[in-house]
């Protein structure tokens, strides 16, 4: 079982797990990441990214996971069919997802549990409606009726031989306005042969006593034959808080997605959900070793579905142990534990320090620390001064480490050997119509050509580029330029661009600031540049990431 423990000095602390001997011992993980995950606004997955999270979910040590609904779309007909031959799993078990009958459907005849069966996975999980206003108004069907949907359902599975579990839909609303029925439905279920009941907060909307509450009245109506899970979205913000809720009330499998994806503002995110109940509640998740596996893991599949990965996410964000405030720092300098609630590495995750105008003497010997270099007091006194006239200029080093580390390196004395800048010129051809948004009028695209003169060694090169926007001409003209000398200059790719006008006050005249993501494959890292001309920035910004990533090559 993974538990933090604290430092035990003077004062007592002792930040390790605290297990109610009436909560359970250990949870099943059960991830819907690939079904109820894909709904969110912006993910559209192929079958390869299906199979790559899914190994991904497996690498992290999940019980269960649910791959998709087999027979509702051709892309979940061939990932279970690829999956039979390409997915070996080593810890995690593949679902198929599915419903009930239709209304007053035989089950040998339904097309939905055909396919469950020919979908080949051990496991099935199947939702039927447990609010009486869903069976009447939506279903237009009796309750009696919504009952034997569910129990036909189940035990026709269970006698194909497939481990069913049941997603009682809509349930803590059915609970609130008809807790007899949502009862009813739950039983049958579970006499029919489901190995679990899974409690849904659908619509979103439950509060964490009312979650807690219920399931602890479905766990003793069931008694412990019966596997009672939760799945809840995040409408009220409340999704990981009544996970925790249920557990606590007795719920032993746990469903959710990896980062919260899901539909509308999300399902349950997996990760807090995880390293809460191993961390703080003493509660199993996952097999041993793997916790820190959750944030590579999380970062991973942020990358498989092409949404940034959220800074401020708990325990993996890239934020989560980010230190700015000079009177933290200097804490965190003298006793790691002083500002953090775990130890980073727990979760694979790490400290880190950021640096910007408020940084104190402490914050930058602990940066100065992690990248190996010593920097005297006058150095250090000079950083601190040249960091906030940068700050004040529209620099913004905090969200830019990789040109905050150039930066303190130069101070330090050293100098980038890989190239020197003479000049760069960026023209741009746009011909009269082209571009316009008139409704009769044919956009043409924009033509940007760069030219870059530097000197790599005592050699000067001139390079043209060309590209579909100054920073992408400015990027195929540097490298032009770099071309033979530096082979892990192909590794590095720009991954992301943003730009922010500040003073807008201004108008056209304002100060730009230019962020640019980049990745070797291994590592990301983000540079930036500030100047009233935006081609300016943007090659601050673009030189920077190239020299950070020739510097880290070896690494």
């Amino acid at each position: 079982m993974s538990g933090e423990t604290g430092p035990a000095d003077a004062v007592g602390i002792d930040r390790g797990p605290r297990h109610d001997p009436a909560w359970p011992v250990a949870v099943d993980v059960f991830d819907t990441t690939l079904r109820d995950g894909a709904q969110l606004e912006g993910i559209s997955l192929t079958v390869d990214d299906k199979l790559r999270i899914a190994r991904q979910l497996d690498r992290l040590g999940v019980a269960y996971i649910e791959g998709g609904w087999p027979g509702a779309n051709p892309k979940d007909e061939e990932f279970f069919a690829r999956a039979r031959d390409e997915l070996e799993l080593s810890t995690a078990t593949l679902v198929a997802f599915g419903s009930t009958r239709r209304v007053k459907g035989r089950v040998d005849e339904d097309p939905t549990l055909a396919n469950l069966v020919a979908a080949g996975t051990e496991v099935v999980c199947i939702v039927g409606k447990a609010w009486d206003y869903h069976v009447t108004a939506a279903l237009r069907t009796s309750l009696d009726e919504g009952v034997a949907m569910v129990a036909d359902s189940v035990a026709w599975l269970v006698a194909r031989g497939r481990r069913v579990f049941f997603d009682a839909e809509h349930f803590f609303d059915g609970y609130r306005r008809n807790p007899e029925f949502a009862l009813r439905v739950v039983e049958a279920a579970a006499a029919a042969g489901a190995e679990a009941v899974v409690l849904c907060d659908t619509n979103g909307g439950s509060l964490p006593p009312d979650v807690e509450s219920a399931v602890g009245d479905v766990v003793a109506h069931l008694g412990a034959d019966v596997t009672v899970g939760i799945h809840v979205h995040n409408d009220t913000g409340c999704a990981v808080a009544n996970t925790l809720a249920a557990v606590r009330a007795g719920a032993t499998q746990v469903q959710g997605t990896i980062n919260g994806y899901g539909e509308r503002v999300g399902n349950a995110d997996l990760v807090p959900i995880i390293a809460n109940l191993e961390l703080k509640m003493g509660i199993r998740a996952l097999p041993p070793g793997r916790l820190e596996l959750l944030t590579p893991v999380a970062h991973h599949v942020a990358e498989i579905v092409n949404l940034a990965v959220d800074p401020r996410q708990p325990y993996a964000g890239t934020s989560a142990f980010a230190h700015k405030a000079g009177l933290h720092t200097s804490a965190l300098n003298r006793r790691s534990d002083a500002y953090e609630h775990i130890d980073p590495a727990r979760v694979g995750n790490g400290t880190r320090v950021l640096v910007s105008e408020m940084a104190g003497r402490a914050t930058l010997e602990m940066k100065a620390a992690a990248l190996g270099l010593t920097l005297d007091g006058r150095t250090l006194g000079e950083i601190i001064d040249t960091l906030k006239r940068l700050e004040h200029a529209g620099y913004h080093f905090e969200a830019a480490d990789a040109s905050l580390e150039l930066l303190m390196r130069a101070a330090a004395g050293w100098e980038q050997p890989w190239f020197r800048l003479e000049s760069f010129r960026v023209s741009m051809d746009h011909r009269s119509g082209s571009g316009s948004r008139a409704w009769n009028e044919v956009a043409v695209d924009v033509d940007t050509e760069a030219t870059v003169k530097l000197w790599v060694g005592d050699e000067r090169r001139v390079a043209v580029g060309e590209g579909n926007g100054p920073v992408n001409a400015l990027d195929a003209a540097l490298r032009g330029a770099l071309a033979g000398s530096y082979p892990a200059l192909d590794a590095i790719t720009l991954t992301d661009y943003k730009v922010r006008v500040l003073d807008t006050a201004r108008g056209t005249g304002a100060v730009t600031r230019v962020l640019i993501d980049s990745t070797d494959g291994r590592s990301r890292w983000t540079t930036i540049g500030v100047s009233e001309n935006i081609i300016e920035a943007s090659w601050q910004a673009l030189a920077d990431s190239i020299v950070y990533g020739l510097l880290h090559a070896d690494d």
